[in-house]
């Protein structure tokens, strides 16, 4: 009865640290209307980073680098696209509160379509400014394979097939999968932080500073409650260590830039660190720019486009799934029912068809940093992320707050990119604590679909033309499936982790379902915990 107790206190104990309990509001309270749009601008700007770093990275693919109105409107666009996602998945999907945003399990196939032979950037761009509009080619194809793989997570999610795929899915793919998404997009970190390394490295230290260092200081602020003035202590550091460390980068080059510290001509090293470089798109970008379906052209389809996006499309929502348990412990509601699983999963994949019918380049999935903020802020409402979505559609119509972005210089994105691709990566290495590592079955399995994941398209990108079947169709298929680093590991993860002999123990078990198991499962019986944990008699010695 004694271990029970102390099982049950430490239980209750971890709760309470996690934010299971105490909630200020709870996931159906409605908070002030001042409350919700602060608490609101909070989860808008904590999701900024991984929203924003999309279309910077997918500026150059698409041909659209040195179009810095395209880009604003790009930028414009996904934001609006993704507080429609997220109105759709508070009020129709799971109803929890569960931000959607620009996800980086998109980006790898994108990449890897874009970089077929007729995809190629001339010297020249391909797009061509109408009245403020750039009409981008590549970005049909892209448009077409999201919107046509995305079926499959509505089909997932309606169907009910949830539960059964994951239940084939272990960590021996999940890991390589997750993994080799942030270590597929090094180049892209290296390209933006060699435009000046130590302008990069000064926002990766403020961005350490601020997360690591700092992130147990409380700041003392002033707030007025039950007519009078309160001080109390707030994680400032902790919740906005990205946008922090960013906005400190860019201080510095524009105090850079002003005092004319920094080179001005564009063939000098450190010249793309200036923050003057692009401030012709805001005086340029319209005030009003409301993002339409089709804005940048009719989406066509390709079969191997759509079968390439398809390993994102379960990335994705193999990452959602467990976000939603944690969600449902941090917001004070009950575990989420099946039934609101597969709605949440579909949701997404309609949010996904939204993203690719308004232009974006890329999909919608949950974000597991607002869910982390529900528990420190100890606000679970679904208002409150109902008003972040609402604000995510106005700013994203006002078409000189996102050209704002564009001036943010390369390097300081760069360092950015450092810290989040490096995290997205350890993300998926994470996963690897549910299998057993002394297992040399294991460290085959991860070792060589992690390693495949890199040489093989590298190899192809090496030998352009190589694959020549006469099916002009077949080739594209295999190029894109073969150059896209989740897929190869993924693939390999997901055959041999099912093929290969071993025990439960061995295989261990599904990311989500472990997070399910951890915030339903009830506290053992007092046969089952002496069952795990024996009772040693010590007889006392006589004195």
């Amino acid at each position: 009865r004694r271990a029970l107790a102390d099982l049950q206190a430490h239980t209750e104990k971890e709760e309470e640290q996690e934010g299971g309990v105490a909630l200020v509001y709870a996931l159906n309270d409605r908070p002030p209307w001042y409350l919700c749009i602060l608490l609101g601008f909070q989860h808008y700007i904590l999701a900024f980073g991984g929203i924003i770093a999309v279309p910077l990275i997918l500026a150059e693919p698409l041909c659209i680098k040195d179009d810095n109105v395209a880009k604003s409107q790009l930028i414009s666009t996904i934001f609006f696209v993704s507080g429609l996602a997220t109105l759709l998945q508070t009020a129709v999907g799971t109803r929890l509160p569960i931000l959607q945003g620009g996800t980086f399990s998109f980006i790898t196939p994108t990449l890897a379509i874009l970089a077929l032979p007729k995809w190629q950037c001339p010297s020249a761009r391909p797009g061509a400014l109408t009245n403020g509009t750039a009409v981008l080619q590549q970005d049909d194809e892209i448009q077409g394979a999201i919107l046509v793989s995305s079926l499959l997570q509505i089909f997932l999610g309606f169907s009910g097939l949830v539960g059964f795929v994951l239940k084939y899915i272990g960590p021996l793919a999940i890991a390589p999968t997750i993994n080799l998404i942030g270590l597929s997009l090094f180049i892209e970190a290296g390209k933006k932080s060699g435009g000046h390394w130590g302008i990069a490295a000064l926002t990766v230290c403020l961005i350490l500073l601020f997360s690591q260092y700092l992130s147990k200081v409380d700041v003392p602020m002033i707030a007025y409650k039950d007519k009078k003035w309160t001080v109390f202590q707030y994680p400032l550091f902790k919740l906005f260590s990205a946008l922090f460390g960013m906005c400190g980068g860019w201080l510095l080059c524009f105090l850079l830039t002003v005092f004319e510290v920094l080179p001005s001509k564009a063939d000098e090293y450190g010249y793309s660190a200036r923050t003057d470089i692009s401030l012709d798109a805001v005086s340029t970008a319209p005030w009003f720019h409301v993002p339409y379906p089709g804005t940048l052209g009719l989406p066509t389809v390709s079969l191997s486009s759509v079968l390439g996006m398809m390993a994102g499309v379960l990335a994705s929502t193999m990452e959602s799934i467990g976000d939603y348990y944690a969600c449902a412990r941090l917001s004070g509601a009950p575990p989420p029912p099946t039934h609101a699983i597969n709605r949440g999963i579909a949701v997404e994949g309609i949010g996904c068809i939204l993203a690719a019918l308004w232009g974006t380049g890329n999909g919608t999935t949950s974000y597991s940093q607002n869910i982390a903020a529900l528990g420190i802020t100890k606000v679970g409402s679904r208002l409150v992320l109902q008003t972040a979505g609402l604000l995510m559609i106005i700013l994203g119509i006002f078409g000189k707050f996102g050209a704002v972005f564009i001036t943010i210089p390369d390097p300081v994105i760069g360092g950015m990119f450092l810290v989040m691709f490096g995290m997205i990566a350890a993300v998926g290495l994470s996963n690897l604590q549910y299998v057993d590592l002394n297992s040399s079955r294991n460290l085959l399995i991860l070792g060589f679909s992690t390693f495949s994941g890199l040489v093989l398209p590298t190899w192809f990108h090496s030998n352009p033309g190589i694959i020549d079947t006469g099916v002009k169709e077949l080739d594209q298929v295999i190029v894109v499936l073969f150059t896209t680093h989740m897929f190869i590991g993924g693939f390999f993860g997901f055959i041999l982790d099912n093929t290969i002999p071993g025990s439960k123990r061995t295989h261990g078990t599904n990311t989500a379902q472990t997070r399910q198991h951890r915030f339903m499962a009830p506290l053992p019986t007092q046969k089952e915990y002496s069952l795990q944990y024996p009772v040693v008699t010590v007889t006392p010695v006589p004195q």
